[in-house]
C-alpha cells in the first residue's frame, strides 16, 4: 500500500541530523505551547494542533522532499505569527524573570513582610484621605534599568512616613513612582511609560495610564492613589481595579511578598 511504502521510505531516508532538528524542535515547542497555556491561549492551541495535522498530512501525502524541513518552517511561520499577536504579553514575560540570588533576602521573615505591608497600607490610606497622588510599583527585581535609572536610587527601609513624604506635593520626587523590592525602597522619582491603550477612561489620569502602561509590558503590580479624588486603584497585566479598600490591597500586598511560598 502506498502509505506503507511512505512509511518506509521515511525511515530509510532517516539521517542524524533529523534527530537534531526534532531536538530543537521539541525545546521551542515546549516553550510555544507552555507561553500559550500561561495567557490562556488555549484556543490557539487547538488551533495551532489543528494546523499541525493538517501540514503533516499534506507533506505525508504530496510526496515532498526534506519533509522535516517543509514541517519546521511551517511550524516556525504559525509561531511567529502567533507570537506578534501576544507581543505585550511576550515582554511582560521576559522581564518577569526574578533574580532568584535575592529571593530569599528581599522577602525577609515573615514578621518584616507583615510590617512592610501596615507601613504600605498606612501610608496609602493617608495618602487617600488626604487627597495625595501617589504610584507604588511592586517589583521583583524584574525592572528594565532604564527605568531605575530615571528617578532617584533610596535603598531604604519601608515606612509610612517616608512613603509619605516623598509624595507629598511639591517636593521633588512626588511626580515620580516609587519602586518597592521585596522589603525595600528602591527607587524613587521614576518615570514610567504611558500605557498606549486609547479607550481608557478620561477619569484616568498619567498616574493611571503610567501604571496600566508598566504593567502592560512588565509583571509588576502598581498601586495608585489619585490626586483628584483620593480613590485607590491597582493595576496588574494591564488592566485596573478601581475603588479599591483595605482588604483589596492587603491581599495584593501578601500576595507580592508571599508568592515565593505560594508558587
Amino acid at each position: 500500500m502506498y502509505w506503507l511504502e511512505k512509511l518506509k521510505s521515511i525511515f530509510t531516508d532517516f539521517r542524524p541530523i533529523m534527530i537534531l532538528q526534532l531536538a530543537i524542535f521539541a525545546v521551542i515547542l515546549f516553550f510555544f505551547l507552555r507561553f500559550l497555556f500561561k495567557n490562556n491561549a488555549n484556543k490557539v492551541v487547538w488551533v495551532y494542533l489543528i494546523y499541525t495535522v493538517l501540514i503533516g498530512v499534506y507533506l505525508f501525502f504530496a510526496d515532498v522532499k526534506e519533509t522535516g524541513l517543509y514541517m519546521l518552517v511551517t511550524q516556525g511561520l504559525f509561531m511567529v505569527a502567533v507570537v506578534s499577536l501576544f507581543a505585550t504579553e511576550l515582554k511582560r514575560d521576559v522581564w518577569s524573570t526574578r533574580r532568584s540570588d535575592h529571593k530569599h533576602e528581599k522577602r525577609g521573615e515573615v514578621t518584616d513582610t507583615n510590617v512592610c505591608i501596615e507601613e504600605i497600607i498606612k501610608a496609602v490610606q493617608n495618602m487617600s484621605k488626604a487627597d495625595v497622588g501617589a504610584i507604588i510599583i511592586l517589583s521583583n527585581g524584574n525592572l528594565p534599568s532604564g527605568i531605575l535609572e530615571s528617578g532617584v536610587y533610596l535603598d531604604a527601609e519601608i515606612s509610612s512616613q517616608l512613603i509619605e513624604s516623598i509624595f507629598f506635593p511639591k517636593t521633588a520626587l512626588h511626580d515620580g513612582a516609587l519602586i518597592l523590592n521585596g522589603t525595600k525602597i528602591q527607587a524613587a522619582g521614576c518615570f514610567l511609560p504611558l500605557a498606549q491603550e486609547v479607550n481608557l477612561s478620561k477619569d484616568l489620569g498619567s498616574r493611571h495610564r503610567a501604571g496600566i502602561g508598566l504593567t502592560e509590558t512588565v509583571n509588576v503590580t502598581a498601586i495608585i492613589v489619585s490626586e483628584e479624588t483620593g480613590i485607590i486603584s491597582i493595576a496588574k497585566g494591564g488592566k485596573i481595579i478601581r475603588y479599591v479598600d483595605t482588604s483589596i490591597l492587603r491581599e495584593t500586598l501578601k500576595a507580592f511578598y508571599w508568592q515565593d511560598q505560594m508558587d
